[in-house]
Parts: structure tokens; sequence; C-alpha cells
């Protein structure tokens, strides 16, 4: 396993890092298989554990929770909040109200009394960067999180947040947590030169791409993915975005036959060999899949793969932009772009 500092913080931390979205009903992952992946991935080498309060309801969190009991100090323990946690409208978002309450819930949940990293899994647009951050400060200060980042921003949200903190004399984000593979290289565009602008940790979430890049996923096989089920829109190919995915895979397999790597491999191998990526988060279901993907722990991919791979899928293209968490939403929302 290889080690990174996460950002500027000094933090040591594993360029593989375990997700945990799967835990629970999202992945059907009971407590003695979530328990057993942990097990498995601290053997490894793996000691940053990321959840969020919204996988699951919250049920990911009390099972990690439960799986490092007695070992809590040899994890950085992130999660996340911000997404909606049930339908009244104030538990959500980045208010000062929402992240104190739900802050405590992630820590009870957890069995914990402090996170490492605390992130705000989504940019929310009602609430100013001021109110978020000043809350974050105030818990930093408090002992309840030691640092915290971003999820999914854009780019531009990144710099006015960094701005925020400047000015007004707060801390700041010290990470953000973006998607990217090779299938989606849009961050290298716009995200990465500003975190690296900045020094900020990036943790990367999915970077197989939701299974694309997984070896199950070939032309002329049935799709029946975990994650086709639940995402099906995702994965037809009738859509011309996914038949331009599946032309991309059948290439990319050639790639990784030739350089005697299978595709998790390259996918992990892509990710974590660019320089402004700290750690890629691997979410497994089960100890097979932690497996193949530990697999890539030391994967190191030479420039002739690089390139080749360059070749497939230009740097800084999106194969489904539609797909891209980090949109505007005026771009979502007609009535925002209207007078």
């Amino acid at each position: 396993m290889q080690y990174r500092t996460l950002g500027h913080t000094g933090v040591q931390v594993s360029s593989l890092a375990l997700g945990a979205m799967n835990f629970g009903a999202i992945g059907r992952t009971t407590q003695d298989e979530a328990t057993a992946i942990v097990d498995a991935a601290l053997e490894a080498g793996i000691n940053l554990i990321d959840t969020a309060d919204i996988y699951s309801g919250g049920e990911s969190e009390e099972m990690v929770g439960k799986a490092i009991a007695g070992r809590r100090d040899d994890i950085v323990l992130a999660t996340k909040a911000g997404m909606p946690m049930g339908d009244e409208r104030n538990h959500r978002g980045g208010s000062r109200r929402w992240l104190v309450t739900e802050l405590d819930n992630s820590l009870r949940r957890l069995g914990v009394d402090h996170v490492d990293l605390y992130q705000i899994h989504r940019w929310d647009p009602s609430t100013s960067d001021e109110e978020t951050l000043s809350a974050l400060t105030d818990l930093r200060r408090a002992g309840k999180i030691r640092y915290f980042g971003s999820s999914t921003f854009p780019a531009y949200r990144v710099v006015q947040a960094q701005w925020t903190a400047r000015e007004r004399h707060l801390s700041r984000y010290v990470t953000e947590q973006p998607s990217y593979s090779i299938l989606q290289r849009g961050i290298e565009a716009h995200v990465l030169p500003v975190t690296e602008q900045y020094g900020l940790g990036v943790l990367v979430w999915s970077p197989l791409a939701s299974g694309w890049l997984s070896g199950a996923i070939r032309a002329g096989r049935d799709i029946t993915t975990s994650r086709s089920a639940f995402t099906p829109e995702r994965f037809d190919l009738t859509i011309p975005a996914n038949q331009a995915r599946l032309d991309a895979v059948e290439r990319l397999a050639e790639v990784a036959d030739e350089a005697g790597l299978t595709m998790i491999q390259l996918a992990l191998g892509f990710v974590t060999a660019h320089p402004a990526v700290t750690s890629a988060l691997i979410g497994p279901r089960t100890l097979d899949h932690l497996h193949s993907q530990l697999a890539a722990a030391d994967t190191v991919l030479s420039a002739d793969v690089l390139d080749a791979i360059d070749a497939i899928v230009a740097p800084g293209t999106d194969l489904a932009a539609h797909e891209k968490h980090d949109t505007p939403p005026a771009l979502l929302d007609p009535s925002l772009r209207r007078r």
C-alpha cells in the first residue's frame, strides 16, 4: 500500500480508501460482512474509511462504528452531511442549524466522539459559504471534527469557499471529493487544477465508473451488475453515451491485456497516477470485490499505458456529461434562468 499526505494537513492516508456506501440496505451488506471487509482492508494497509449520513439512512455509519470499535485511533475516519435525511425541509443542506444537529447524530451512529474529516456532501446553493464555514469552524474548535472538506463541488465553488474563508478569517476546506474515472475525466479541466492551486487533498469516488471498469461489463454480455439494477438508465445501450462507454471499455480492455493488468488495476492505477489525487475510494459489497480491488494497491501505470488511455478517452472529457453531479442549479431548473 502506498501512503500520501492529505493536502497540507500532515495526515498520512492510504492511496486506496474504503468507501462504505454499500454497507447496509444499499449494498445488502450485513454487519458481519461489513466487519469482515473492514478487517481485511485494515490488514491490507488501508487506513482511511469514508461514509455518509445518507448511506442507507444512517445504517452505514452504524455498521462502520461497530466494525471499528476498539481501534478508532488507528483509522482516519471520514463522513459527510448535507443530503436530505427524510422529508423535513430543514433536515438537509449546509446551515448551522442542520450541521450542528446532524454531526451529533453521526457521532452517535458511529459510536465516536469525533471524526477526522467532515465533508459537505453537495454544495447547497441556498446557504452562504460564510454560514457553512463558520459552523464547521466552530465544530472543529469544539473538537468534534479535526478537518472539514467538500464533496463534488464545481471548481468555482471550491475557489469561492477558499476566498470566503480567507476574507472572514474562518477555517477552510482542506479536501475535495469528486467523481473521477477513465470514463469521466472532466475534473481534469477545472477541479483538479484548483485543488492543486489551493493544496487540497483529493479523495476520488467512483473510480470504477459504477462498474463499467470492473471487468464485468463487456460487449456481447448481459449487464447484470448490482448497480445496473439500481440505475438501469446508466447501462441502457440504446442511449448513445452508454454505447460510447462500452466502446471505450472494449478498447481499454485491450490496453489492460497488453499490459498484463486487470481492468480494475488499470482503472485504479489511472486515477491514483494523477498528481492531484490523494486516494481513490473503493466501495466493495463483498470480500471478493475488496480483494480484486486491493490487487491495484501497488499498481503503477507506465507512460505508454497512460498515453494509450489518453488516446481512447481524451483528457478532460466526460463520456456521460449528463451524469455530472456538480451542474449549476440553473441548468437543471428552468425557473432559475427565467425572469
